[in-house]
């Protein structure tokens, strides 16, 4: 039985397996021909596959990079790296943490089949990161283990229900449709960069679109996505390099590769890591989004898949480099402010920054043009930089390490539990808990009345007037 449970948690652990799964569902349930399900349930699962292998080749370049830049700059602290940290509570708390990410997995498609908020998770890695930080602060907490993965998988379950519902506003006017979500655990940092975009917007002076930067005809291949990023940070890691110093580099890195011409590989390695994401993308949507119809019509009524942030590269791939740059700039005037006010050093995470930054400039960029994506990403740099800074306390012994989580939605998530801990203990977890859940199918029937009224206003007004 134990050996059965754990080849299932160990299938379920693997993104690309649920998406494939998912796909073949979908398929299924549209009573389509076997070799189409085949197909499409194959290319969903190389598809993933392919978009997760250039997150890889993205993060292995960027390691380097941040080492540079704490060496450059002489900055010590607390380094936010989901990889890190979870890697460390996996070794206490495995089991528990898979347990609440299988079952809140399934809250998250109850509560999508039962309310407004029809929105399946399938990032499942990023997920799987929530558990195990959802997991810490139950067991900080002092709560039995079956109370752990009962309150746990509920926490979990809003968590990844909620997160896409607060980007979707965005993400339609970025997508021009409402047919695909953003699943990742920085949904409230990207949420609050494309809040900031629409608010600083202006109507008589509208920001042009980063996709509309002026190129003179000399440089027009700098057009090219991959051109330009492969420039772009062939030009920042050099700078940084050359703070660092070669020997450092040539000793501790490069081993023995002249530390120019090692910056300029990883730079293009960047620069490739990028293609090989959007090459995955546009399979997965091609082939998802279609299978979903099937889940939609028969289990989630109208389901939308919330899928990982590289879902939004596509769009605007300008946006992206200009969303990573800005949000970097915001977690370094947030390190400065740690620093001077005395406090733990928060170091920017450089792949949180690309990846969440990225999708907020997107977002911003959607929302307000190049102004956006520029002051949404910089605020989101603040965002995950502050956020890791009040989650630490209520992560126990896992806090005092030198990494930590880094997106926002750990940090809202965790700061809510955590310190809804610290101010009434168990009691007051498990009734913050009953009344999120009870706010999420307040706010589903309004926005479900409100939907209705717009539908019937609609019809009636296209409607031709009788007699």
């Amino acid at each position: 039985m134990n050996g059965a449970l754990k080849i299932l948690l160990d299938i379920f652990r693997q993104p690309s397996v649920i998406v494939a799964l998912i796909s073949f569902i979908g398929l299924a349930l549209q009573r389509k021909p076997a070799t189409d399900i085949l197909k499409g349930t194959i290319r969903t699962f190389v598809g993933f596959l392919v978009l997760a292998a250039g997150a890889g080749v993205v993060s292995n370049a960027l390691t380097p990079f941040g080492d540079m830049f704490q060496h450059a700059f002489h900055v010590q602290g607390v380094v936010p790296n989901n990889e890190a940290i979870v890697g460390t509570v996996l070794v206490k708390y495995g089991s528990i943490a898979a347990l609440i990410f299988f079952f809140g997995m399934m809250i998250n498609v109850l509560l999508s089949a039962t309310s407004y908020f029809k929105y399946v998770y399938l990032s499942g890695h990023v997920a799987f990161y929530m558990a195990t930080m959802i997991t810490v602060i139950f067991v900080a907490a002092g709560f039995p283990t079956w109370q752990t993965l009962l309150f746990g998988s509920i926490a979990q379950g809003l968590v990844v229900t909620l997160s896409p519902a607060i980007v979707q506003p965005f993400m339609k006017k970025v997508t021009g449709t409402d047919d695909v979500a953003l699943g990742h655990t920085g949904g409230s940092g990207i949420a609050l960069g494309g809040l900031v975009a629409t608010v600083t917007r202006s109507k008589k002076h509208p920001s042009k679109s980063t996709e509309e930067i002026n190129v003179p005809k000399n440089f027009s291949f700098l057009r090219d996505t991959t051109v330009i990023i492969a420039l772009s940070m062939a030009v920042i890691y050099v700078i940084v390099a050359i703070f660092a110093g070669g020997p450092y580099i040539e000793s501790k890195l490069s081993d023995g590769q002249n530390f120019i011409v090692y910056s300029v590989m990883q730079a293009a390695t960047f620069s490739a890591g990028v293609f090989i994401i959007l090459a995955g993308v546009r399979v997965v949507l091609g082939e998802i989004v279609p299978a979903f119809k099937g889940i939609s019509e028969h289990l989630v009524k109208d389901a939308k898949p919330a899928l990982d942030v590289p879902v939004t590269f596509t769009f605007a791939p300008n946006a992206v480099l200009i969303g990573f740059l800005s949000s970097f700039v915001g977690g370094i005037v947030g390190m400065i402010i740690l620093a001077f006010a005395g406090t733990t050093v928060i170091i920017p995470g450089v792949v949180a920054h690309f990846m969440t930054g990225g999708a907020t400039g997107v977002i911003g960029n959607g929302a307000g043009g190049r102004r956006g994506a520029i002051l949404g990403s910089f605020v989101n740099g603040l965002a995950i930089t502050f956020l890791p800074l009040f989650l630490l306390p209520v992560l126990g012994e896992v806090g005092t390490g030198s990494a930590t989580y880094s997106d926002a939605d750990f940090g809202v998530a965790g700061i809510f539990l955590g310190y809804l801990n610290k101010a009434g203990g168990q009691v007051a977890i498990i009734a913050g808990l009953a009344i999120a859940v009870v706010l999420l199918y307040v706010a589903s029937y309004f926005l479900t009345k409100r939907a209705q009224t717009a539908a019937v206003g609609a019809d009636q007004a296209v409607s031709p007037v009788e007699g």
